[in-house]
């Protein structure tokens, strides 16, 4: 495996719930921090949320309260639960480590999640 996979995607509406699953490659995730990213319709691809290897979460302002990152580092995979979901957190959700843009590591085909209203 060399690029992460996302899964855990779909169709869902407004207020609803779906929870997302990466299951990325060893040299990705050991030892680094992980993230979630989401590309929404015409915009950059931006950071969600992140998580350290000890388990530290940060979240940006736009999801905070609604979104959980967590990590099973026994199986080299990163969750992201999502609730209270809104028609802006539609797009593509990718997940990387957090140095991605930095040392050019390969994305995967990542997720599709649409909210509708």
């Amino acid at each position: 495996q060399v690029q992460p996979v996302e899964s855990g995607g779909g169709l869902v509406q407004a207020g609803g719930s779906l929870r997302l699953s990466c299951v990325a490659p060893e040299n990705t995730f050991v030892n680094n921090n992980m993230a979630w990213y989401r590309q929404a319709p015409g915009k950059q691809r931006e950071l969600v949320a992140r998580i350290s290897s000890s388990g530290y979460a940060y979240y940006v302002g736009s999801v905070k309260g609604r979104f959980t990152i967590s990590r099973d580092n026994a199986k080299n995979t990163v969750y992201l639960q999502m609730n209270s979901l809104k028609p802006e957190d539609t797009g593509v959700y990718y997940c990387n480590a957090d140095d991605v843009w930095a040392t050019g590591r390969a994305w995967g085909q990542g997720t599709q999640v649409t909210v509708s209203s």
